[in-house]
């Protein structure tokens, strides 16, 4: 969540996880995120909601979909980026956008886990380590081994045989992010490739994967302080935008 101020100024934010019951979390993210700005929910003069579950937020003033929040919070962090690429935990999106910031294309993987963040958090658990520490690990890979499954299941298998044959752990994990980095490349080619690129979402903390990437499009990645908060910065922009502040500062 973002709590930002009339003049579009972050004041405060926070991520929790979903887990199962979204209204739950939701009103967790909401207290820990007013807490940190010493404010109460009902201080608040507009709430916008996104992302899955967004429709089943009671105190939501509004809600806005990922793809619109996404491009506005991108291109109020960089006007000059014509890309977004976004990988979350359950989907991947790649959104075009004008000089305006208005979305002109878009394209959506919510059907696979493949090129998700879900992915590698399969694929750190079949290989028995915390994602943080697979992140690091693959950085030091040498031989460039290929994952050619695309499919999740498929993938975890070749994982297994992989490390069954005595294959470096980091040369698995740099053959995965090779693997996310083409999924994402073929998504991208198909909203027509226009830099500057910008990434957002989880997986633009995963340095293995941004890399892979530029490698792929010849082309530098911005990414921002916190990445995963860019579509909760949209969805407070479009409440500031299509609201009454009133009285209220934020």
């Amino acid at each position: 969540m973002v709590i930002i101020d009339r003049n579009s100024k972050i004041l405060a934010s926070s991520i929790v996880s979903t887990g199962a019951k979204t209204q739950v979390s939701a009103r967790k993210v909401l207290q820990e995120t007013c807490r940190q700005l010493g404010v109460e929910p009902c201080d608040l003069a507009s709430v916008f909601s996104t992302g899955y579950g967004r429709n089943n937020i009671a105190f939501a003033t509004d809600s806005k979909t990922e793809i619109t929040c996404h491009a506005k919070g991108a291109f109020f962090l960089d006007p000059t980026i014509r890309t977004i690429v976004d990988i979350g935990g359950q989907d991947s999106k790649i959104i075009r956008i004008d000089n305006e910031g208005r979305v002109v294309n878009f394209v959506m993987n919510d059907k696979c886990a493949a090129g998700t963040g879900r992915f590698l958090e399969m694929m750190a658990r079949t290989l028995e380590l915390d994602i943080d520490i697979m992140v690091r690990t693959g950085l030091a890979w040498k031989n460039d081994l290929t994952i050619s499954s695309m499919c999740t299941v498929f993938a975890e298998s070749e994982v297994v045989s992989l490390i069954a044959d005595n294959c470096s752990i980091a040369d698995i994990v740099h053959g995965l992010n090779k693997s996310i980095a083409s999924r994402i490349t073929s998504m991208i080619s198909r909203t027509g490739c226009q830099a500057p690129y910008m990434m957002t979402g989880g997986v633009a903390r995963n340095t293995g994967v941004v890399r892979e990437l530029e490698v792929k499009l010849g082309e530098r990645l911005i990414v921002s302080e916190k990445p995963e908060l860019c579509g909760a910065l949209g969805a407070a922009l479009s409440a500031l935008e299509l609201s009454a502040l009133g009285s209220k500062e934020i």
